[in-house]
């Protein structure tokens, strides 16, 4: 008897359920789609504004534009891709304007976000952890804008090269490029002293993420 082939069910297909469930006011859908995505959403608003407050306002507004035109979303890429596409659009947009209306100095100090550490009971351990990460953000900071997004998005958020050449609109080869050039400007702002907490940096969960959910459902009309 020959064997019965499951198919097994795409990421795209996936996606497409919750934006249906979305599509007819389903609050549940959308509070999974945000917490789903606000964390990668909300690293790389922050990669290009850097400002944690500023990328959070980013996200909400970049959720708010995605939800009004949902029903435009065709699964050709995954909703993660066409959800950042919004958010860099946005993010853009606001640093378009900034730099429009206000004269930027030439080394700007970013705000640097207060990652919560793991409890260690080694003082000098917890110590060097946050001075390490510390310098990761500095180092990301500094970069170029266009270094600093392809770096966001393929080194602190795990995108391929093609997934990441697709979400800024540009060749493969371009973001190899690119990512090159970033690697050795942190390389050399740490001196070879990065490793994996850049996993740990920009993080957006426990409370945080529950107050832009909250705030992005209350603006949908779905919760009190």
């Amino acid at each position: 008897m020959p064997a019965v082939l499951t198919a097994v069910p795409s990421a795209e297909s996936g996606d497409m359920h919750l934006v249906r469930r979305a599509l007819a006011r389903d609050g549940d859908a959308f509070r999974t789609i945000i917490k789903t995505h606000n964390q990668r959403l909300y690293r790389i608003a922050r990669g290009v504004v850097r400002n944690d407050s500023e990328a959070e306002d980013i996200v909400q507004e970049a959720y708010v534009r995605a939800f009004a035109h949902l029903d435009a979303f065709r699964g050709d890429s995954s909703l993660a891709t066409w959800l950042s596409r919004i958010v860099i659009n946005e993010a853009l947009g606001r640093l378009r304007k900034r730099r429009r209306t206000v004269a930027l100095p030439e080394n700007p100090q970013a705000e640097i976000i207060q990652f919560p550490l793991n409890p260690s009971d080694d003082p000098e351990r917890t110590m060097a952890q946050r001075q390490i990460l510390q310098l990761v953000e500095r180092a990301t900071d500094s970069l170029p804008d266009v270094y600093r997004t392809v770096f966001v998005a393929r080194v602190i958020e795990g995108l391929s090269i093609e997934e990441t050449a697709d979400l800024l609109g540009v060749r493969p080869q371009t973001v190899k490029t690119r990512l090159h050039r970033a690697r050795v400007l942190v390389r050399k702002a740490l001196n070879d002293q990065i490793g994996p907490v850049l996993l740990d940096a920009f993080p957006f969960a426990g409370r945080r993420c529950e107050r832009l959910t909250s705030t992005v459902l209350r603006r949908l009309g779905l919760e009190s």
